[in-house]
């Protein structure tokens, strides 16, 4: 018949162990501070402890956990649009730039090179703008707008989901049409949020 071995594993440098019950027919190594054996089954004792242990290693992490930095995740209240306005803008700007781009002859090996560089740059870039516009927006639409929002602009949700759609179409395309549409869309927010606040900011391009 099996019988159950508690192993206890030392993760951290502090007296705190955390058991999990195992069963087992080999003996434990000889001489190891981290394994006993028992010839009887785990009981409620043995689960209360295993608890107790482990609201205790809950507490020990969280008493030395290092402080991360994030946003709206916590209740700064701080929210701008002018974020996802100028990685939208940062999108239409690269989509113009690869479309300027002109291949070079095949057989000039080097320029060739350059110009695969240049354009793969260019479209990590795209890329990388149009998921922080993305990231932006979604920020504004679930963090920030609450329902008397949409009470008060039932085409809210609208707004942000085809905003949303054109990220990722600007994406995987090379369309100014759909970066032109993004722009428009991310105006809209614009005065949307501005709105909500009682507040009129212009609108305004770094890049017009």
């Amino acid at each position: 018949m099996k019988r159950p071995r508690v192993e206890f594993i030392h993760r951290y440098p502090h007296s705190l162990l955390v058991p999990s019950a195992t069963y087992c027919d080999q003996p434990p190594t000889a001489g190891s501070p981290f394994t006993f054996r028992t010839s009887r089954p785990l009981g409620a004792h043995d689960t209360q402890r295993s608890y107790n242990v482990l609201e205790k290693l809950a507490h020990l992490l969280s008493s030395h956990a290092e402080p991360a930095d994030a946003h709206c995740d916590g209740p700064c209240g701080v929210y701008d649009p002018a974020s996802a306005r100028i990685h939208a803008e940062a999108v239409r700007s690269m989509t113009k730039k690869i479309l300027a781009l002109s291949p070079p002859d095949p057989s000039d090996a080097a320029a060739t090179a350059r110009y695969l560089n240049t354009v793969s740059r260019y479209v990590a870039v795209k890329e990388q703008e149009a998921e922080h516009t993305k990231r932006d927006l979604l920020i504004l639409w679930t963090d920030y707008f609450k329902p008397p929002h949409l009470e008060a602009h039932p085409e809210l949700h609208d707004i942000f989901w085809k905003a949303a759609k054109l990220c990722s179409s600007c994406k995987v395309e090379l369309s100014p049409e759909h970066c032109d549409e993004l722009m428009a869309a991310v105006e809209k927010i614009h005065h949307l949020f501005w709105k909500t606040k009682g507040r009129d900011v212009p609108w305004t391009l770094a890049a017009p």
